[in-house]
């Protein structure tokens, strides 16, 4: 499914070159639970925004279901991010102003697709919260609104999902909760990746990229 061919990412400040990624090389197959751990500064959120046509390489070959991601204009990127991956983050980004379903409908209004409130409580409903529809994010508790951001991610049906430190802000029973739903979603056939630097978390998949200094210092 996601195949990188020494990818390189460098930014610039000026005259300064700043190398994220270097010579990355790896294969992630469909249906895989996988988890990219590193310290800070490794690298690894800057190769999830690669995965996740967030941000471009720059060198090396991205093919994402046998796509050269590198050839794709900027309207089949946007394309491939609403309908083909879905992102979950640690800070959950709600909207504080909206209710639970109408955050998960968002992307729904954005593809232009109909029956969005229906789509919407199925979504919620897969992540056990549909009697939550109607409550605003602070009227939630944090493993709450992961699970709405998670529906959110869920909505267009991804074939893949991405979550940076999905349970960064978590206590550990919620965490742990977070983490069965995602080994859940995964039985289902869904691809996930996440980015954690906690050791117990990255336990519930089933590879584990390290990467450090940008480069992957080792996959188990």
């Amino acid at each position: 499914m996601i195949e990188l061919e020494n990818i390189t990412k460098v930014y610039r400040a000026g005259r300064t070159e700043i190398p994220a990624l270097r010579e990355i090389n790896c294969r992630i197959e469909d249906g895989e639970m996988l988890s990219i751990m590193g310290p800070s500064g490794s690298g690894k959120s800057t190769l999830m925004n690669v995965i996740g046509c967030l941000d471009k390489p720059t060198s090396g070959q991205y093919r994402l279901d046998e796509m050269q991601v590198g050839k794709l204009n900027d309207n089949k990127l946007a394309e491939i991010r609403n309908k083909k991956i879905g992102f979950v983050f640690q800070s959950f980004n709600l909207l504080s102003g909206a209710t639970a379903l109408a955050n998960v409908e968002l992307p729904l209004i954005y593809s232009g697709s109909s029956n969005r409130r229906q789509k919407a409580l199925q979504a919620l409903e897969s992540v056990g919260l549909a009697h939550r529809a109607k409550h605003k994010p602070s009227e939630l508790a944090g493993g709450e609104q992961q699970r709405v951001a998670i529906a959110r991610a869920l909505i267009n049906n991804p074939s893949l999902i991405l979550a940076d430190e999905p349970t960064g802000n978590l206590d550990t029973q919620t965490s742990k909760g977070i983490m069965l739903l995602f080994k859940q979603l995964n039985e289902q056939g869904m691809t996930i990746i996440l980015v954690t630097h906690e050791a117990d978390i990255a336990a519930y998949t089933q590879r584990t990229i390290h990467i450090r200094d940008g480069r992957i210092e080792a996959v188990e």
